[in-house]
């Protein structure tokens, strides 16, 4: 289990301290969608960035089955946790296969090249997307949905337990939003647990996921979507009027819907 811990986060100086964060609580399993709601601003980048370990916790722990993440290696807290970031553009113009093939990095001897077998992982990630087209394609080239879906490809092939994925829809046509939620669910059903955040609560209710929703510094909502995601909690955290509704998908299960007012 993922484990955060009355987490405070945010920037400091030998002069100041600016919490983003301060004291939060959850927890994350094997097997487990979260999705994190909350405005622009509100620290849920910053809170990846103190998981990840670049950027020192203010307060609080970060544990991963009962090991905090403060005393690990680099090396160790990558073979456990991936991240697809919200965009990316290496210094040097990389093949797609190659930026991909850099999520084996944790599983490869620092002096060693990847092998047939890291390649045929990688191709495996870019099939599974709908990519496998771009692997000869210059990443740089690329266009800014598709060096998204790379991202997530390198993520898949980093082959971890769990995933941190900010915004991975954006940049992203409708269709491919569609399709990353879709791999968000299956790796769900593979045991990953996943922690994404997302502007659109629909994403928390098409995973049928869990949700925290930052409110601000130190308010937050957590629990069941269908249960959290209501009209007053989007009033507040987004200041736009909207309406819940319940349809049924063709399978005729339930499926929530947020619906806002222009």
């Amino acid at each position: 289990m993922l484990e955060i811990t009355n987490a405070s986060c945010g920037y400091k100086n030998k002069h100041h301290i600016r919490y983003v964060i301060k004291n939060l609580d959850f927890n994350l399993s094997p097997g487990e969608i979260l999705c994190m709601l909350g405005s622009n601003g509100i620290g849920k980048t910053t809170l990846f960035r103190s998981v990840l370990g670049s950027l020192q916790l203010l307060g609080g722990d970060i544990r991963i089955d009962g090991t905090s993440l403060l005393t690990m290696t680099k090396q160790d807290r990558a073979k456990l946790i991936s991240y697809v970031p919200q965009s990316h553009t290496p210094p040097f113009p990389y093949k797609v296969l190659d930026v991909v093939l850099m999520g084996r990095a944790a599983h490869i001897n620092s002096v060693s090249a990847p092998k047939k077998k890291d390649i045929a992982i990688a191709m495996g990630a870019l099939e599974r997307l709908q990519i496998i087209s771009l692997s000869e394609r210059i990443y740089t080239q690329i266009s800014g949905g598709e060096r998204q879906l790379v991202l997530i490809a390198r993520a898949l092939v980093q082959d971890t337990k769990y995933l941190l994925m900010d915004e991975p829809t954006s940049n992203l046509d409708y269709g491919n939003q569609i399709r990353v939620l879709k791999v968000i669910k299956m790796l769900a059903r593979e045991g990953k647990g996943v922690l994404f955040t997302s502007h659109y609560p629909d994403h928390a209710f098409l995973c049928d996921s869990n949700v925290v929703i930052i409110e601000s510094e130190s308010a937050y909502q957590k629990g069941y979507c269908k249960e959290v995601i209501n009209e007053e909690i989007m009033k507040k955290i987004y200041q736009i009027d909207t309406k819940v509704i319940e349809t049924e998908n063709k399978n005729g299960e339930k499926v929530n819907y947020c619906i806002p007012f222009l």
